[in-house]
């Protein structure tokens, strides 16, 4: 499988790269910047670009199986977020190649809740200081909803309300549009099995034009 990443300098999209990778799959490794080269695995292709211009979406999707984005903004440039969703919608319905869309946790629901309660609005799971990058999210994937082309295959992937670097397991829970919670109430898994709950999706696809969370 021909699998371009988008982010993949980034604590999420280099581990996917790495995962990829791992199964034998081409992986093309796309930052904004060459200046960050050096930081992406040697075996993938290397190329620039920015996921919110869609011109340049189009140009590295074309003639590819899948697209993975896990861009993610500096703090203080949350808007960025949507506007990258916004630029790979435009440019993948040019190709229609299927996109993997690394979002956030902020649009789930909380457990116990009925489905009244967004995680973006509960403190336990988003201090006042995330709020930024949760409504940035809720905001990319409403773009999803709304403006996807109709023959667009997407998937948006939440993560669940802790994401940390650790190790690769293989093991993961699979869920929809709720928060997912350990026996403890914990909501976590490591990047490395993210990355491991991504390419399986990547491999046997199970959701299309919708959403799903994973968790431990």
């Amino acid at each position: 499988m021909r699998i371009v990443v988008f982010g993949a300098a980034g604590n999420v999209g280099s581990r996917v790269v790495t995962e990829a990778l791992s199964r034998g799959h081409e992986a093309t490794a796309v930052v904004r910047d060459p200046v960050r080269f050096p930081a992406l695995h040697p075996d993938a292709g290397h190329r620039v670009g920015d996921a919110a211009n869609a011109g340049d979406v189009a140009a590295l999707s074309d003639g590819q199986d899948l697209v993975i984005s896990a861009t993610r903004p500096a703090p203080g440039n949350e808007s960025g977020l949507p506007l990258a969703a916004r630029g790979l919608l435009t440019g993948l319905g040019r190709t229609g190649v299927r996109l993997l869309l690394v979002g956030g946790a902020g649009s789930l629901t909380v457990p116990g809740t009925e489905g009244r309660t967004r995680v973006s609005e509960d403190p336990r799971y988003v201090p006042e200081e995330w709020r930024p990058i949760a409504e940035a999210c809720n905001e990319q994937y409403a773009l999803c909803l709304r403006h996807a082309p109709d023959q667009l295959d997407w998937a948006y992937v939440s993560p669940p309300a802790l994401l940390e670097p650790g190790r690769r397991t293989g093991r993961y829970r699979v869920g929809a549009d709720e928060l997912l919670l350990d026996g403890e109430g914990r909501s976590a898994i490591s990047m490395e099995d993210f990355a491991v709950a991504l390419i399986d999706e990547a491999e046997r696809p199970k959701h299309h034009r919708a959403r799903f969370t994973v968790a431990y």
